[in-house]
Order: C-alpha cells, then structure tokens, then sequence
C-alpha cells in the first residue's frame, strides 16, 4: 500500500476540537434526523430528555441520543435550542431543509468540522491524519495518538466505533455508483469523498474536484477559515488549500479547484477578488465575511428554487 503525505502535522488548540468520542451511539448520521431533530428542538427544547421522546421523534432510545448529538455536531443546535445556521438550513422556509441538495451536505460537512469541533474523531480524520490511502487499522493507530495529545483517556473501544462510524458514514466502493448497504441511509455518502476497495480493506481520500461540490460552497468555507485567521482580509490560496482546517484539506481539494471557485464565484459576487503577484496567488475580500457568506448562500439556494 502506498502512503502519500497529505497535509503537514499541526497541533489542535483545545479550543479548536473538544476532546468528545463515540457521543453518536454507533449511528451515523441518517436522512432526515437533522431536520427531525431541529423541528423537534424548536418546538421544545427539552424533548430530547422527555421519556417520550422516542415516540415524539419516531426513533428507539438510543437513536433519540444520537439524533441530539449529531445536531449539536452539526451546529444546527445549540444546548438543545435552534442556532443561527440551523434557522437558514432547516427552517422550513430555510435554504434546504430536506437536504435535496449535495451543496447542503457539503456545507453541513464543514460545519461539522469547523470549530469548535464536538467531533474529535471527524476532525482528526479529515484534518490531521495523514495518509491518503489507509486502512481502518492505519486511522484507528493514529486517533490513539491524537486521543493523548488531546489529554483524555477515552477507551480503545470508543475509538474503533468512531472509526467504523466515519467510514460507514462516507465510503462508496471502488468504481461504484450504488452506496453500500451500510450507508445507504446516510446523505454523506452521496459526497463520495472517501473511497472503497470491493474487499473493504482499503480506503482512499479522493483528492480533487468534486463535480457535487458548487463553487459557491467551496468559497463560503473559504471566507469563513479566513476570518479565523485574524482581521485580515487577505489569505493565500495555498494557506486555503494545506492548512490544517482550510477548505482544501476538508473538502479534499486542489490549489485549482479552489481558485477556479473563487474566480467563478466573484464573477458575481462583488467583493472577491484572485491576485498573484510574483508567483503567490491570494485571495482577498472587501466586505465583511460574515456578510459576503450570507449573500453568496442566498444567491445560491434562491436560483435553485430552494428559497
């Protein structure tokens, strides 16, 4: 097996990732738990610690625990209440309340990884680990190390059920388009980020662009790293490809896809701009991030008749 370096090792601020495994049950993420889940919420806070909830929200117990948590992972709840961002996606006015939209999985994919990450083991694995063709021995090796430099004693047992979690969750079989029988529940799958050997030994990050993955989304992650990255207003698109967090590790992509996406995405969008100047291409913006995310976003989902 070849083992290629992906991304440099970088230490994770406590702050960035929160030292939390196997909080999901053993399920991965299915079809409508998230929007499940934040209608539940918004209609009462308290439903996930009612000992009605499993009948409130049509699951087993175990799964009302792993609908809670997923929610709270994907930053679409917040102590139990409605964020922001889970308004804009899930409301039923909201961008893409039913996920009908890959954009709307990849979007949810940075959420989850962004910090604060409640998802040490996704966090590791798409930002820190460092090969690229691997087997579920190799990951499971490297998050027991990351699991002390995170300074916690998490059991042996927990990892193994976040590993087999993140590949159920996103591997597709090699040179197959049908999901496996594991993940056939599961939206993540559909990003077809990792992928699976037929004899289910190997596993590879596909690195490269992503025909599911709009420009539009790829330039949103991009403004939303930059702006954790201090007051600036500029940041190198080779900082947005290889740093640890950046959109290029994340998504899995190339210094082209993203600046291809900028450039796209500026076309019409004011305020973005691609410069290279002696060989070092950069990214800047004009506008506040937060508001230049906002506008892209509504642009995106009002011209394909989400909103």
């Amino acid at each position: 097996m070849v083992t290629v370096t992906l991304i440099s090792q970088a230490e994770t601020s406590p702050k960035e990732v929160a030292p939390i495994f196997a909080r999901h049950e053993t399920f991965h993420p299915r079809f409508s738990w998230l929007k499940k889940g934040f209608d539940a919420a918004r209609q009462d806070s308290s439903v996930f610690l009612k000992d009605d909830a499993p009948v409130i929200l049509g699951v087993g117990k175990n799964m009302v625990r792993s609908i809670r948590y997923w929610c709270q992972a994907f930053k679409v709840l917040e102590e139990d209440q409605p964020t922001d961002f889970g308004w804009k996606v899930l409301d039923d006015r909201g961008y893409d309340p039913f996920l009908e939209d890959p954009a709307s999985l990849w979007l949810l994919h940075w959420y989850l990884l962004k910090p604060p990450c409640e998802a040490a083991a996704w966090y590791y694995a798409f930002n820190v680990f460092r090969q690229v063709e691997f087997t579920s021995e190799d990951l499971l090796r490297g998050l027991k190390n990351y699991r002390t430099e995170l300074g916690t004693r998490t059991a042996e047992s927990s990892l193994k059920k976040d590993v087999t979690c993140i590949l159920r969750m996103y591997s597709q079989p090699e040179g197959k388009t049908k999901l496996i029988e594991d993940s056939i529940d599961c939206p993540f799958a559909e990003l077809g980020i990792i992928r699976m050997t037929v004899d289910a030994k190997y596993y590879t990050f596909r690195i490269g662009q992503k025909v599911n993955l709009p420009a539009e989304i790829i330039v949103t992650a991009c403004l939303d790293y930059a702006q954790t990255r201090g007051s600036s207003k500029t940041i190198s698109v080779s900082s947005l490809t290889y740093d640890t967090g950046s959109p290029g590790v994340v998504f899995k992509l190339p210094e082209s896809a993203i600046a291809e996406a900028i450039e796209k995405t500026s076309r019409s969008t004011k305020g973005l701009a691609l410069s290279d100047t002696a060989g070092l291409v950069q990214f800047s913006f004009t506008q506040d991030a937060t508001v230049l995310i906002e506008e892209i976003l509504n642009q995106y989902y009002r011209t394909r008749g989400h909103q």
